[in-house]
């Protein structure tokens, strides 16, 4: 497997690739907005919500709390998970910026 070169590339065409590749998966869409519904989860919760078995939803759940859009905390034997909100507000920035980018191009051009 090659290495990507992400240092040739800006801090912000990394931020929006990293957010880009969390979001490729329907199963972590699936996750944020099932945390989004009901505001706070076990992680149990999610395995009969999403339908995946319990070491997929772990792995899912841990690429989003390595971007840092979901934070948990122990309880027990159970992890609950919840959106972090300034996080996500980061995340709708960036994001946000990136798509309202017009192109200043003539369409006739192409």
């Amino acid at each position: 497997m090659g290495i990507t070169k992400s240092e040739i590339f800006t801090e912000e065409q990394n931020n929006i690739a990293q957010i880009a590749k969390v979001f490729g998966h329907p199963a972590r869409v699936a996750i944020i907005q099932h945390l989004f519904k009901i505001d706070s989860c076990v992680c149990g919760d999610l395995v009969n919500e999403i339908g995946l078995a319990q070491p997929t939803i772990s792995q899912h759940l841990k690429e989003l709390k390595k971007l840092g859009i979901i934070k948990g905390s122990i309880e027990g034997t159970s992890v609950c998970y919840c959106i972090d909100q300034d996080k996500w507000k980061s995340v709708k920035q960036i994001i946000t910026q990136f798509l309202e980018q017009e192109t200043g191009i003539n369409n006739d051009c192409c």
